[in-house]
């Protein structure tokens, strides 16, 4: 596996490939690798002739009280990760290799951010969208593959790469949970023991009311308030920043459910904040 620093270097790399003939993905990532990030480079490893995994902790997608300067990481056991899961190149930037010191380019999706974590985090999703602006002009990818865990980041991408005709096939990739439902995140190392065993009654809660709507339950305000009751029963102390039910595409709040809805929700625990997300009325 090659690893590179220098964004030059990088696209000069992939532009190669491309030059080659090659099918080429890239598997953005914040590093500190666990089975979800690995789920998407196997993925790309079975669609690709060429696997990038880009490492870099955007600082930019940071609020100014966020855990940026406090974001896990392990350079190290991530190289070795990546390798044992095929990728031919791992792209590890600093600060100084991405953003000119007066860099000045934004680029922003307001709609499909004014909603759910773009609400508490309102520069986050412009972070994002530059960000990966920035990686797909730099590896030029056949493909790119993010996990549906950031549906709301997902749906933005899929927009901004739609609009503004980047020639990358943006695939989303199913979340990865422990056996006991809670999603994979880097920033569960945060929780305390008793903390992460009140964690996986996010997923619970969000399968309690996707049952209720499979059984009829199609008013959105009534099924958030059941959500609601469930937290405050099952996840004692977890402090809620969202519980809602959106379109899948737009993340925009519905009122009814009229076909597939995206159930999404954030609640902290301790120095955590999880986020989570169950698809209701989705059929198979």
């Amino acid at each position: 596996m090659k690893r590179l620093s220098d964004a030059q270097s990088f696209q000069a790399q992939a532009m190669a490939d491309r030059a080659a003939g090659l099918t080429t993905a890239l598997v953005p990532t914040m590093g500190f690798f666990h089975e979800g990030h690995l789920s998407l480079m196997r993925w790309a490893r079975e669609h690709a002739d060429r696997v990038y995994v880009s490492l870099f902790v955007n600082p930019t997608q940071f609020g100014p009280s966020e855990d940026l300067d406090a974001y896990p990481a392990d350079l190290e056991r991530d190289a070795r990760l990546a390798e044992e899961a095929g990728v031919d190149l791992l792209f590890t930037p600093t600060r100084e290799d991405v953003y000119a010191p007066d860099h000045a380019t934004w680029v922003e999706i307001p709609e499909l951010g004014k909603h759910l974590c773009g609400a508490s985090r309102p520069v986050h999703f412009r972070g994002v969208a530059t960000i990966v602006t920035i990686l797909l002009n730099l590896a030029q990818p056949t493909l790119a593959v993010f996990g549906q865990k950031d549906w709301q980041q997902l749906a933005i991408i899929r927009r901004m790469v739609r609009d503004l005709h980047i020639p990358t096939t943006i695939m989303g990739s199913p979340i990865v949970r422990e056996a006991d439902g809670l999603a994979m995140s880097s920033r569960n190392v945060y929780l305390t023991a008793a903390e992460r065993a009140l964690a996986p009654g996010l997923q619970r809660g969000l399968q309690h009311i996707a049952t209720l709507a499979e059984s009829g339950e199609h008013d959105a305000e009534a099924l958030k308030q059941a959500l609601q009751a469930f937290y405050a029963k099952h996840v004692p102390g977890g402090d809620i920043d969202y519980l809602e039910l959106v379109d899948p595409e737009n993340i925009q709040p519905v009122q009814t459910l009229t076909g597939p809805t995206l159930a999404a929700v954030a609640v902290r625990l301790g120095k955590a904040r999880l986020i989570d997300n169950l698809l209701l009325l989705g059929g198979e």
